[in-house]
């Protein structure tokens, strides 16, 4: 068939869909579907941003192939989750919207007519993998994965081999099928229990170094214990397996070709599994790593230090990286202009909540962080709550022990367990959060600003904690807008702690 520069744009429709099934035939079509960009998200469970050393983790070697993989790409160094949960934080993820927006306020559902990320993608041509955190990571009883393997799947979600040979496997279907891929990573390291390598967790491998209590640089939100020292040493050596999971994972990527078509993301869900960190609104709470390598798109060894990105932006920015056509309603915004060295407005500060944690217990907070405070609201905190969580273990013993003769531990215990309804911190020259400046008349106005903000933010998303912040000076109308919201409270009566003889021994 020959065509002149005319006769060319006048063809009938059923010479047009001839000319496209030759394509598909030939393969044309597929060489395009090839071309279309991969994402892989790879997740850290309960990472502390600062152990990676191109964060300036200490010991230095800690997270090799992280470390090496940042600098093929960018960091982000303003980067949070925006809850410092697990299960919500990933349903952020999944579905482009605080956690109010969606339903997902702690260890629930999300509702079934929000739009997610997996459905989405594959209804644009994509193919979905999992590995580890499926439940966590699916808030959706119709989020079906094409591709999935759980934790005890995984060598107990900690095992770098069987990581590699399962994200071999999946990138292998990606090929047969001639699909872009989807493909969510998630390693339960670091997360509790920590590696012992007296007492490996059944199917878990054993990391390619251990550390000791020497090594460890405890982070400034927590006092230096022998105690803390011990177990972090434990934590360091779940952080150097969850470098090995990574390393392999990207083996597998650049044995499969298709590493020069694709976005890898690196985050963690939430803060280390300590006191002051994880289940919290503080800034080592929800700060994250983020670790961005797209090749041919992304400058290598690139560092952005100004903009605050949040793991609610992460849906609509793999939209656009994608090309498929999303939802409206969406929480978030593309930052696939900063990818491309583009500047973007309306990255100059970030929101955080927490609703309900494990077990069901209602704590929620309400934070706006920029780049020089943080300003936190706590509508729960009644001085009758009893605040804790499942991440406290051998670091709150020892902590409990050493307040029997040490004041200063002894009040920050009781701030952690009663917290304060509100706090302003001074994140420049205090990120570790020791110093409340609610009450600083120096910072009146800045304080006075934030919270104006943060009610914006509130009303912006419907935020059901809006009017207990517009109360907050009335408490029994709080606590009945707490009721109303979540429930009646699960209130935990103070109790004494059992001290822990060994560390009183030391």
């Amino acid at each position: 068939m020959i065509f002149n520069n005319q006769s060319f744009f006048f063809l009938s429709p059923t010479t047009w869909r001839g000319i496209f099934l030759i394509l598909l035939i030939t393969g044309i079509g597929s060489t395009a579907a090839a071309q279309r960009t991969n994402i892989l998200l790879f997740t850290a469970d309960d990472l502390h941003a600062e152990s990676l050393g191109v964060y300036g983790g200490m010991p230095a070697d800690l997270t090799p192939n992280l470390d090496a993989f940042a600098a093929e790409g960018l960091k982000f160094n303003r980067a949070h989750v925006n809850v410092a949960i697990c299960a919500p934080c990933r349903a952020v993820i999944a579905t482009g919207r605080y956690s109010h927006r969606s339903g997902a306020m702690g260890f629930m559902p999300a509702r079934e007519n929000v739009p997610d990320i997996v459905n989405t993608l594959q209804a644009g041509g994509y193919l979905a993998g999992i590995l580890g955190k499926v439940g966590h990571s699916s808030p959706k009883n119709s989020m079906n994965w094409d591709y999935s393997f759980d934790q005890k799947e995984l060598g107990n979600g900690r095992n770098p081999e069987i990581y590699y040979q399962r994200s071999k496997a999946f990138l292998a279907l990606s090929q047969k099928e001639q699909k872009p891929f989807y493909f969510m990573v998630n390693s339960h390291d670091p997360h509790r229990p920590y590696c012992n390598p007296e007492k490996l967790t059944r199917g878990a491998a054993m990391p390619s170094r251990t550390y000791k209590a020497a090594d460890v640089t405890v982070p400034g939100f927590l006092p230096d214990l022998p105690g803390v020292r011990e177990e972090l040493a434990q934590y360091l050596n779940s952080t150097r397996r969850l470098d090995d999971t990574f390393g392999r994972v990207m083996q597998a990527l650049n044995e499969s070709g298709m590493a020069e078509n694709t976005l890898v993301i690196f985050i963690s869900d939430n803060g280390i599994a300590v006191p002051f960190a994880k289940c919290n609104a503080w800034f080592h709470s929800s700060r994250t790593p983020c670790l961005v390598r797209w090749p041919k798109v992304v400058s290598p060894n690139t560092s952005n230090d100004t903009d605050f990105v949040s793991v609610v932006d992460f849906f609509p920015t793999f939209l656009q990286a994608s090309g498929v056509q999303g939802p409206a309603g969406l929480d978030g915004q593309s930052f696939l202009p900063l990818l491309r060295g583009k500047k973007q407005a309306g990255r100059e500060q970030v929101y955080t909540q927490i609703d309900s944690k494990a077990g069901g217990d209602s704590v929620p907070m309400r934070a706006i962080q920029n780049g020089k405070y943080g300003y936190i609201y706590n509508p729960f905190s009644d001085q009758k709550h009893w605040y804790r969580n499942n991440n406290e273990g051998k670091t709150m013993a020892a902590m409990q022990a050493a307040a029997e003769s040490d004041p200063a531990i002894a009040d920050r215990i009781k701030l952690f367990r009663y917290r304060v309804p509100e706090e302003f911190y001074d994140l420049l020259n205090d990120p570790d959060c020791l110093n409340n400046l609610i009450h600083d008349t120096q910072h009146a106005t800045t304080i006075a600003s934030m919270q104006e903000q943060l009610i914006r933010q509130m009303r912006k998303t419907d935020d059901p904690m809006l009017d207990a912040f517009l109360n907050r000076s009335d408490r029994a109308a709080v606590g009945q807008i707490l009721i109303d919201t979540y429930g009646p409270p699960k209130i935990k009566a103070k109790k004494k702690p059992k001290a822990n003889r060994n560390q009183q021994k030391k």
